[in-house]
């Protein structure tokens, strides 16, 4: 039971490093792009641009959970 608790702690803190690095990482992009990047997305329906930011969002989903595995 020990054991059962110790690894649902270590889940739960490699599950929040994951959010916060994704949440850090879209900031970063953010800063990057020029404009706005919301406002773009939902004011002008821009599908290019909603392509990128989701293979962003995918490809360092993916780095991350590399990292942390």
């Amino acid at each position: 039971m020990n054991d059962l608790l110790g690894n649902l702690g270590a889940a739960a803190i490699y599950a929040l490093l994951g959010i916060v690095l994704f949440a850090l990482a879209f900031v970063a992009i953010e800063r990057m792009t020029p404009g706005t990047l919301w406002r773009e997305l939902i004011d002008e329906h821009n599908t290019a641009l909603a392509i990128v930011v989701g293979a962003m969002a995918i490809g360092v989903s993916i780095i991350i959970a590399a990292a942390i595995w």
